[in-house]
């Protein structure tokens, strides 16, 4: 039997869920977001369950969303890249809805949807070794869940968003105020389930509307709104072709993403 996408234990009152997909640094594809659906249901279902940590197993938390998926083999479909992408922002979007706190703990590299789904999550514990970014303008694509202008402001969003920035370290990202706590890596995930177990000792209910009191106010301010009209930018720019994004694809097939990125490199040159 093929190992489980997303492991789930319970330790007391928090649920771990860990992404499970370490050749491939837990890249997020369909089966993945299917296997932390499930998770999150038996979480959620969970009355003994008063928190939630996502974690992931081996080299990183994970490398984000997988570049491949709904894109097939040639020209990307409408349709398909438009399902995909709805798809990732939903199970991003599911960390921040949820009625339980979530809170995640991320080690080795943190990138793309991966950070966009850390920062949905409502406490974020960070190992020291952690290197955060958003390269997706590195390859001709755009944001799923554009949560960082509201959460760091838009001078430190376009600085990573603009940049392609995938070094950016723990304390950087500490800085910018969108990680809580940053740990040695041994001590981790024994931090972010004592962070779990301290939110869990409160008050389920008023932990629970105070969640949702925050967030409301967010979208009071138009932020619901504004990470939808951010998915349909990023559909537009993962199917509108250029000159530009159909040589870098060429290459990218061919000699693969560090040839591809060099190649852009150098025509700045």
């Amino acid at each position: 039997m093929p190992a489980a996408l997303v492991l789930s234990e319970r330790r007391e009152a928090v649920a771990l869920l860990t992404l499970n997909r370490p050749d491939k640094l837990n890249a997020i594809n369909v089966p993945v977001i299917e296997a932390l659906d499930a998770a999150l249901d038996a979480a959620e279902a969970d009355e003994a369950v008063r928190a939630i940590v996502v974690a992931g197993a081996g080299r990183a938390f994970s490398a984000g969303f997988d570049l491949d998926m709904g894109m097939g083999d040639g020209k990307p479909d409408p349709a398909d890249v438009r399902r995909a992408l709805e798809n990732d922002f939903r199970i991003i979007l599911r960390f921040w809805d949820s009625p339980k706190p979530t809170i995640a703990a991320v080690h080795g590299y943190c990138l793309g949807s991966a950070l966009e789904l850390a920062l949905a999550c409502d406490l974020t514990v960070a190992a020291e070794d952690c290197r955060f970014g958003e390269p997706e303008v590195k390859f001709g694509s755009g944001i799923v869940a554009l949560l960082l202008p509201w959460l760091a402001g838009p001078k430190a969003a376009k600085y990573l968003l603009l940049t392609g920035e995938d070094r950016a370290t723990a304390a950087e990202m500490q800085a910018m105020g969108l990680v809580n706590r940053v740990v040695p890596a041994a001590a981790l995930l024994d931090e972010a389930i004592a962070l779990a177990k301290r939110v869990a000792s409160n008050d389920a209910q008023a932990v629970r509307l105070t969640k949702q009191a925050i967030n409301r106010s967010l979208d009071i301010g138009g932020m619901r709104q504004a990470l939808l009209a951010a998915l349909e930018t990023d559909v537009v720019i993962e199917t509108n072709e250029t000159a530009e994004s159909r040589a870098f694809t060429e290459i990218l097939k061919k000699d693969g993403a560090k040839a591809a990125i060099a190649w852009r490199a150098g025509r700045r040159a």
